[in-house]
């Protein structure tokens, strides 16, 4: 996937944690952030549910995979907001 880059403001001790993650695990700083948006958005788990027990000959189309996706980020964003309100 193409990455675009921004320029974000952020807390400076975030930053720094973010630093001090991406040096102990041997990422660079963006891999962090983009895991840690990734999980936050949910689509870490919408991936790993896609995958989790398919065979290569049985896994989706990309386009089923999106639509896949979509529909666990929605019932994600829906459960958040039952949880919150």
């Amino acid at each position: 996937m193409a990455r675009k880059k921004t320029t974000v403001y952020i807390e400076e001790s975030l930053l720094r944690a973010a630093k001090i993650a991406a040096a102990r695990s041997g990422k660079r700083e963006y891999e962090i952030f983009e895991e840690a948006l990734s999980r936050h958005l949910g689509f870490t788990r919408a991936v790993e549910n896609i995958w989790t027990g398919i065979s290569p000959e049985d896994a989706p189309t990309e386009e089923e995979a999106a639509r896949i996706a979509a529909e666990e980020l929605a019932a994600e964003r829906v459960e958040r907001r039952r949880k919150a309100g």
